[in-house]
């Protein structure tokens, strides 16, 4: 297997498992969104503000295909890569896709500091409850293009990677 990639909405968990998984794995781990914002030198809320989404979606396209050649790597994407099909055909070349899901209210909790989430802040009209199940409900048939899907709501990101790799060994897609 060349590399497990992590999908999901935001606040499901991809970096905290991330980093876990490729511990557990013995591989690299890389968060695109942190790639990017120490390839620009500045935050991601900054990107969107001085340049625009586009902009932004730009340079994670970018950042895709610079990762998707690595080898023995977790990457987890940002919440909206899935949104670029050529995102999602290189990373599927690049190994397993797992989709990290989680219930809205667990996501509100996870994402509730406004500023961090320029995506959601800029959906949330005040009611960030329907800016969430706007933006789910958006997205969820973008996240179809995962190998398999994990809740992560009610497990620790540690019973997370536990269950990632079990479907792994299961799929033939990781062995011992």
């Amino acid at each position: 297997m060349r590399n497990v990639v992590l999908i999901g909405f935001m606040g499901t968990g991809k970096t905290s498992v991330g980093k876990m998984l490729a511990t557990r794995l013995g591989f690299s781990f890389v968060d695109l969104d942190q790639y990017i914002e120490e390839k620009e030198g500045r935050s991601i809320p900054s990107i969107f503000r001085e340049q625009g989404e586009a902009a932004f979606r730009a340079m994670e396209h970018e950042a895709v295909l610079e990762n998707a050649e690595r080898r023995n790597t977790v990457i987890a994407t940002g919440g909206g890569t899935v949104k670029d099909a050529s995102n999602m055909d290189a990373l599927h070349r690049s190994g397993a896709i797992v989709c990290l899901k989680a219930d809205v209210d667990t996501i509100l909790a996870r994402t509730a500091r406004e500023g961090e989430r320029p995506v959601l802040d800029k959906e949330d009209q005040g009611d960030r409850r329907q800016a969430v199940e706007n933006l789910l409900e958006a997205r969820k048939d973008l996240y179809t293009v995962a190998d398999f899907s994990v809740n992560t709501a009610e497990m620790s990101p540690l019973q997370v990677v536990d269950t990632i790799v079990q479907q792994l060994k299961r799929r033939g897609a990781l062995h011992g």
